[in-house]
């Protein structure tokens, strides 16, 4: 399984202390432009590939309702043009939530996404084994990080732990964008009977995109936030994080698992 071409780019490197010179392979990371109307609305540091997916991704978790995404008419490099009827620039603005850093208070933040996301309301019930043995899997499928393990990754799983696609992107928050925009193309949201498992931390904003996409079981193989586990609960998903070597920590709505 070899990466994508856009998703790795060939450098040099001295390797120490044996002083090896060679050549290596790092992540690409480069700067997308996301326009609605012709409005740059968004500029994210992702991977290159999946554009398209990406963008549409993006909107659905800012509460945007997009229709499709394409290339803009001036063919201009990095940039995307999405198509989503009675966009409006000022609301967006002003219900951006997308960065740790942003001086929102928590109570803030969780009544914003209630805004935009309907509490999960599904029958999905997953066996202890299958949610532990979804990062092997998405590992299976992260051929990008395989070459220069710089990259995050999200995979989306059916009930049995098959997986439906994956994503690998420098930006955790971009991989899950990526799969939530290849779901909405496909026709699959929300997405009730599926599993979000991601390669990193579980961060509020994670929460939030499987909140919007209508995901009811959100797996990482790392660790939850505070405020990760407070959205996950206020929206009914189930949480879990340390998915690793068979042990799973289950955070909210537990009754889903076993």
């Amino acid at each position: 399984m070899d990466a994508p071409p856009y998703s790795a780019a060939e450098v040099d490197v001295v390797r120490l202390p044996a002083g090896v010179r060679e050549r290596d392979h790092v992540a690409v990371e480069e700067p997308l432009e996301i326009r609605i109307g012709g409005s740059p609305v968004a500029v994210t540091m992702r991977t290159p590939g999946n554009d398209e997916e990406l963008a549409l991704g993006f909107c659905l978790s800012e509460g945007l309702r997009p229709e499709r995404a394409e290339m803009t008419d001036d063919l201009a490099a990095n940039t995307i043009e999405v198509v989503a009827d009675g966009f409006d620039l000022d609301r967006l603005r002003r219900s951006f939530y997308t960065s740790s850093s942003c001086g929102v208070c928590g109570k803030g933040a969780l009544e914003a996404v209630a805004v935009e996301a309907a509490r999960v309301v599904a029958d999905l019930r997953v066996p202890l084994a299958t949610i532990a043995s979804l990062p092997d899997r998405l590992r299976e499928g992260q051929a990008a990080f395989a070459a220069t393990g710089g990259l995050h990754a999200s995979g989306l799983f059916d009930a049995d732990g098959t997986l439906l696609c994956v994503r690998e992107d420098v930006g955790r928050h971009n991989a899950l964008d990526k799969v939530v925009g290849w779901a909405f193309l496909e026709g699959r949201l929300p997405l009730s009977g599926s599993i979000v498992c991601v390669s990193g931390r579980l961060s509020f904003e994670l929460v939030q995109k499987a909140a919007v996409a209508g995901c009811p079981v959100l797996v990482a193989v790392g660790a939850p936030s505070s405020l990760a586990v407070d959205l996950a609960a206020d929206r009914g998903i189930t949480l879990c994080g340390f998915v690793r070597g068979g042990s799973v920590n289950a955070y909210t709505e537990t009754w889903r698992i076993g």
